[in-house]
């Protein structure tokens, strides 16, 4: 049976014998299938479209209309920059070796990478395939990351914090739980992302945001939207392409891919249906700022429990991220006063710690081969939480100090008056007539 990446190595040999679904047509032993190959090089494609356009429009058509192509310049920077480094040293450092911190120097430059070659974490697909999968999940958590601070933070000073962002933060964190580090040993379950990618993301965006300040006239100004039509359809590309992102993570053409699409699908439809709702009863119209933003939440809770957790789980997951990521993009915003201005936190940050937390609640052995509370393991959640601990520490402090590196070589944000003007002019020298 093909191998699945979100857990730790030790923990995969149960997660086969428990499962369910029969891949008895599907080699494990090194041997290249067709299928999970066509497969997988179908979710690359969608997780890279998650990025650009994807969450180009999305992020974009949020922002006001001065710092639109500003906003895109940092998701197309990010494919650019962060595909160019993984190849480089990432892959490497995350993905060969078995260290507990880090990996190895086996892969600099794809050293020794042959076309019949594969991973031990995917063994039925060329190992260049899920160097370039994974690849795409690089990028788009240092692209989520820009969200925090759009508006303000000058382009040279994404370069550089991305730079160091991905080699400080992202490929030890990709190691640690999927690599075969300690997280990943210890058992902490995340299949596609909620601590890697979302919680990383939503608490490196937070720190920007408190280190960097907030947007000129905040809170008093109009800082509306500029064109919600542009961040729908950015919604609609990120949706799509979360079934490569969730369902391409069972590295294979299998039963396991299609249950965590449709725990996905589900989740993304309760989200937004449930954060409707809460404005509809609140405010009296609910907004479509709103129904994108819980289906963003929701297909970002259910991220890490996708693999584990069977479809009607999703409905569950997708309500609670809907009511808790509306209370943190509201309330909690409110009461102390950050500016997060594309609210990274409030949906990726909570949304991938509640759904990290979750997994270990609904996780169903039959499924992903480890039992979570409800089937009695209650060790499970209290694993999870050693998880989010760890990812949240090492993700605020390391960022923190990143920023302030970064200070000493760059002004991290735009001045008063290039803010006033818009980032598309002070930045890049055009913008949208």
């Amino acid at each position: 049976m093909t191998m699945i990446r979100r857990a730790a190595p030790t923990a995969l040999a149960a997660c086969y014998a428990a499962t369910s679904f029969s891949s008895a047509a599907l080699a494990d032993d090194g041997t290249i299938n067709g299928a999970d190959t066509a497969w997988m090089i179908v979710a690359t494609a969608l997780v890279l479209m998650m990025t650009i356009p994807g969450l180009a429009l999305f992020y974009s058509g949020m922002v006001r209309k001065k710092n639109v192509l500003a906003t895109m310049a940092q998701s197309l920077a990010a494919v650019a920059l962060i595909s160019i480094l993984w190849v480089a040293f990432g892959y490497s450092l995350a993905f060969t070796g078995d260290g507990a911190l880090i990996g190895s120097f086996d892969r600099l430059f794809l050293s020794g990478m042959t076309m019949e070659g594969v991973n031990p974490l995917a063994k039925t697909i060329p190992e260049a395939l899920f160097m370039l999968y994974q690849m795409t999940f690089a990028i788009i958590t240092v692209a989520l990351v820009a969200g925090s601070v759009a508006d303000r933070m000058r382009f040279s000073a994404y370069l550089v914090f991305s730079i160091g962002w991905f080699v400080v933060v992202y490929v030890p964190l990709t190691h640690w739980i999927w690599g075969g580090g300690f997280l990943g040993s210890a058992g902490v379950l995340d299949f596609a992302g909620g601590l890697v990618v979302h919680l990383s993301a939503g608490i490196g965006g937070l720190v920007a945001a408190l280190v960097i300040g907030r947007r000129q006239g905040y809170g008093a100004d109009n800082l509306s939207p500029f064109d919600l039509s542009l961040a729908v359809m950015g919604t609609g590309l990120l949706w799509v392409g979360w079934f490569g992102f969730n369902g391409g993570s069972a590295l294979g053409a299998n039963a396991h891919a299609v249950m965590a699409i449709t725990a996905t699908h589900l989740s993304a439809c309760a989200g937004a249906l449930t954060w409707g709702a809460i404005e509809w009863i609140t405010r009296r119209k609910p907004s479509v700022l709103g129904m994108i933003s819980g289906a963003v939440a929701g297909l970002g809770t259910i991220t890490p429990a996708s693999g584990f957790v069977a479809p009607w789980h999703g409905i569950i997951i997708g309500i609670v991220a809907g009511l808790v990521c509306f209370w943190a993009c509201t309330s909690l915003k409110q009461r102390f006063g950050y500016d997060d201005s594309l609210d990274v936190f409030g949906v990726h940050g909570v949304g991938g710690l509640v759904g990290t937390l979750l997994g270990g609640v609904f996780a169903t052995a039959a499924i992903g081969g480890t039992a979570g509370l409800i089937e009695g393991n209650w060790m499970q959640p209290l694993i999870q939480l050693y998880g989010i601990a760890v990812t949240l520490a090492w993700s605020a402090a390391a960022t923190f100090m990143l920023l302030m590196l970064v200070r000493l070589m760059v002004p991290l944000r735009v001045s008063r008056e290039h803010e006033r003007e818009g980032l598309d002019i002070s930045q890049h020298g055009e913008a949208l007539q």
